[in-house]
């Protein structure tokens, strides 16, 4: 058994998986959910079976639905959640997190991290915590059934960054003891502009929005759902998010194009081409309605905080900005209130050099 002692938040496929596979390596191991039903069965076996990649059964520590019993005495709390959910996640976290303890969004999708850290600096939280995010999510993995999780790829380089960017080093140092697949990242404008689900999710759902609900997801996502108007738009989205990048004075966010050669091994000169010679994308079937979290998480946490911040340093991004607004029409909500905009980042009335030194340095949270 290992000293270092873990909490994962969230027990969907993503948090059974991790939490699985870090009992398997010999770590002590809590779990949480929100609802109870959920975990009753982990709870049961007091463990989750994990096949693919990884199999073996993890045995866990403490699973519970209170927040308090299961991040007390933890080193390490591995929130695995959607998006959407960190805010509330951080809420539920404020009154228990202690001093030294790390908190890792996987992944923190655009500006996690920051949003996360200005929750708790709301609720009163003055400890001196460290909350980072990973830009992606570390598997391919599937929940298998209620105590059981698929892991069906393992990532090879994952970045990692963390506010303030000077403890970045601690964070990799700790994860490093489970995980070796966790890189260093820049800083946080790195790991949150390479979120490529900004690029690909909402505009291919959108467009597709009529073939999604005539044929309840009936088609090939990528191969299908892009053709070459779909790809113009995807590069045109592209474009607007790494522009925004840059001018944050981040010249490390690559392009899909670029991403899609590190990742996939594809090498072509559009994004067409690219996603068509992509293997990895062949099967994967579209979602059987829109209210997926393609919108309703990539909307608000993705492409709303990126044209937030093209609005901060005078750039127009007038493609992201249609697609909210269609979001919005669809949906007959406000993804721009109710997502990552300037308020809920803590940047309202900022500086763009000011919202630099936030992103670089943070302020400690007990500031």
């Amino acid at each position: 058994m290992h000293d270092l002692k873990f909490a994962v938040i969230g027990a969907g496929h993503g948090g059974k998986a991790i939490a699985a596979h870090l009992a398997i390596k010999g770590f002590s191991v809590n779990l949480y959910n929100r609802t109870l039903v959920r975990i009753k069965p982990i709870i049961k076996l007091k463990g989750i079976e994990l096949e693919g990649e990884v199999s073996g059964f993890g045995k866990l520590n403490r699973i519970s639905n209170r927040m308090e019993d299961v991040i007390k005495d933890v080193d390490i709390i591995m929130v695995v959640v959607p998006a959407n959910a960190h805010a509330s996640i951080a809420e539920r976290c404020a009154p228990y997190l202690k001093d030294g303890q790390v908190v890792v969004l996987n992944p923190g999708r655009t500006c996690g991290a920051l949003e996360f850290l200005n929750v708790l600096r709301e609720k009163g939280n003055k400890k001196d915590i460290v909350i980072a995010e990973a830009q992606t999510f570390i598997y391919a993995s599937r929940g298998m059934g209620p105590a059981e999780a698929k892991i069906f790829r393992i990532k090879k380089a994952i970045p990692v960054a963390a506010i303030p960017s000077s403890s970045t080093k601690k964070v990799l140092k700790l994860l490093n003891q489970a995980f070796k697949e966790f890189i260093p990242g820049g800083n946080v404008i790195e790991t949150s502009f390479n979120n490529m689900g900004a690029v690909f999710h909402p505009a291919i759902t959108i467009l597709n929005a009529s073939r999604i609900e005539s044929t309840l997801g009936n088609f090939q996502f990528y191969i299908e759902g892009v053709t070459q108007s779909v790809a113009s738009i995807l590069e045109a989205v592209d474009r607007e998010r790494v522009k925004v990048a840059n001018k944050l004075d981040c010249p490390s966010v690559y392009s899909a194009i670029d991403w899609l050669s590190m990742a996939y091994n594809v090498v072509e000169d559009n994004l067409f081409d690219a996603i068509h010679s992509n293997p990895g994308y062949v099967g994967i079937m579209a979602p059987r309605t829109t209210n997926v979290r393609y919108i309703t998480e990539d909307i608000p946490m993705s492409l709303v905080p990126i044209s937030e911040f093209g609005k901060i340093i005078g750039l127009e991004t007038p493609i992201i900005d249609s697609l909210i607004n269609i979001g919005n029409s669809i949906f007959k909500k406000d993804f721009r209130k109710i997502g990552r905009n300037l308020k809920s980042l803590g940047l309202e009335g900022l500086s763009l050099e000011q919202i630099k030194e936030k992103f670089i340095k943070g302020e400690s949270v007990n500031g």
